[in-house]
């Protein structure tokens, strides 16, 4: 199961979960703030597949306005007419998604492929892709636009994008974790080398997949702050855990309230929300 830049088998899920237990006792140590985070949870993510199509939810009680779907077409298949490409057996309803209140605004991810791999190794023909997607008309209220091929540290050719998406529209956004940990200020830094000005991003926080915890993601935002200025940096927040026997759950509240109380003063964005922000995990989040 890929989960942005996150595969995960049985046997990775079984490691991940005795890395938790052996970190249970400094996991103690979070504090959760009473006082309203500032600006605190302004967006979900959605990753469109079959199964959530009728994406519904009402994740403005969490202060939801924005949505950031993933992509609309993956995997040579578009969730958007008029696109030229095969499109799923159903498609969104997006005029009735427009008017939802928690998508009052939308930033539209374009081409992708679910296998990072695959993205990455395809990256030229994504791009001409999401090119001719972005000029498609939507009901949305589009306020900008998400290329789906997640960076980190190890991938070597994430320095040829800049040339790749400069015919792609602006307010432009990609997604970028620390998968070989080299720390915040080398990832801060290895961005400023070659990521272009008029690009932001969006942090995966690795909380959900246990790679570090709440405080140290606060850690490497805080540093591309620093290095890319306060507008340009954004967090994922990982609204999930590692499932017993492989796969993933949605995050408790218990869980995920120390979360978001680490990242106060950023915008963020739970992931994603039809997947793992159940109505049951919202209720409980805004008691």
């Amino acid at each position: 199961m890929k989960i942005f830049g996150y595969t995960a088998s049985r046997a990775t899920v079984v490691a991940l979960l005795l890395i938790a237990t052996l970190g249970a006792g400094s996991g103690m140590l979070y504090v959760t703030h009473t006082k309203a985070l500032d600006p605190g949870i302004v967006g979900i993510v959605w990753q469109p597949d079959n199964k959530t199509v009728g994406i519904n939810g009402h994740w403005e009680k969490l202060g939801a306005h924005e949505l950031l779907v993933q992509w609309t077409v993956v995997d040579d298949q578009a969730f958007v007419p008029g696109s030229g490409l095969p499109t799923v057996p159903v498609l969104p309803d997006w005029p009735r998604i427009a008017k939802a209140p928690w998508a009052q605004d939308v930033i539209l991810g374009l081409a992708g492929y679910f296998s990072e791999n695959r993205s990455r190794d395809n990256i030229e023909q994504l791009a001409a892709v999401s090119e001719r997607i972005a000029k498609l008309p939507t009901p949305l209220h589009v306020t900008g636009w998400y290329f789906p091929a997640e960076v980190d540290p190890s991938w070597t050719r994430a320095k040829e994008l800049p040339a790749l998406l400069a015919k792609l529209p602006r307010p432009l956004w990609i997604s970028v974790y620390d998968g070989a940990n080299i720390g915040p200020a080398a990832t801060a830094d290895w961005l400023k080398q070659w990521l272009p000005d008029d690009i932001g991003v969006f942090f995966q926080d690795g909380v959900g997949v246990y790679a570090r915890t709440a405080p140290v993601a606060r850690t490497y935002a805080d540093a591309m702050r620093q290095r890319l200025g306060k507008d340009r940096v954004r967090i994922i927040v990982e609204a999930f855990r590692p499932n017993f026997g492989g796969g993933f759950r949605s995050a408790t509240a218990a869980e995920l309230k120390p979360q978001l109380a680490a990242y106060d003063g950023y915008p963020l964005y739970l992931f994603d929300g039809p997947h793992y922000v159940t109505p049951e995990l919202l209720e409980q989040l805004v008691r």
